[in-house]
C-alpha cells in the first residue's frame, strides 16, 4: 500500500438502520485499530523456553477515534443520540487502497471543546461491539 490522502480515510454512521452509510461530517483525523489478545500455552517442555501461542484463540476488537469541527446536523445529533441511548449502530470504516470494515461499534467517548477565538470541535471513540465483516479493495 503506497501513500495515501488521510482525508480518504473515511468513517461512516447507518444513520437510520437500513443499511445506508453517511460520512461523519466535519471529521479531521481519523484512527482504526485492529487487536487480538493472545493466549499463552507454554510449558516447561516448550522448545528452548520460548513462548507459545494458541494459533485462533483470544479476543480480536477493533477501536475508531476520530476528531473534527461541527458541519453537520444529522450526524451531529446522531452521534449524541446513540451515545445518550446506548446504542450499538453498524458503522463502516474505509481504509483507502486497502478495504471496508463494516460491523456494530459503541460509542464509548464523546468530547467537546472550544476557544475564545475558535471553533467548537469535537472528538469521539469507538469499540466493536461484534462481528466485523471486511472487504478488501481489488487488486489492480
Amino acid at each position: 500500500m503506497g501513500a495515501q490522502n488521510g482525508k480518504d480515510l473515511l468513517i461512516k454512521v447507518d444513520l437510520t438502520g437500513d443499511g445506508q452509510f453517511q460520512t461523519f461530517a466535519g471529521l479531521r483525523a481519523t484512527r482504526v485499530s485492529f487487536n487480538a489478545e493472545t493466549v499463552d500455552v507454554t510449558t516447561l517442555e516448550s522448545q528452548g523456553g520460548w513462548r507459545e501461542l494458541l494459533a485462533g484463540a483470544g479476543v480480536r476488537s477493533a477501536s475508531i477515534s476520530g476528531s473534527g469541527v461541527f458541519k453537520d446536523d444529522d450526524t451531529d445529533e446522531r452521534a449524541r443520540q446513540i451515545f445518550f441511548d446506548g446504542e450499538m449502530p453498524d458503522f463502516q470504516v474505509i481504509i483507502p487502497n486497502f478495504g471496508t470494515v463494516e460491523g456494530a461499534f459503541q460509542l464509548t467517548s464523546i468530547e467537546y471543546a472550544g476557544s475564545h477565538n475558535g471553533e467548537a470541535t469535537y472528538e469521539m471513540a469507538l469499540a466493536s461491539a461484534g462481528q466485523l465483516t471486511f472487504v478488501a479493495v481489488p487488486e489492480v
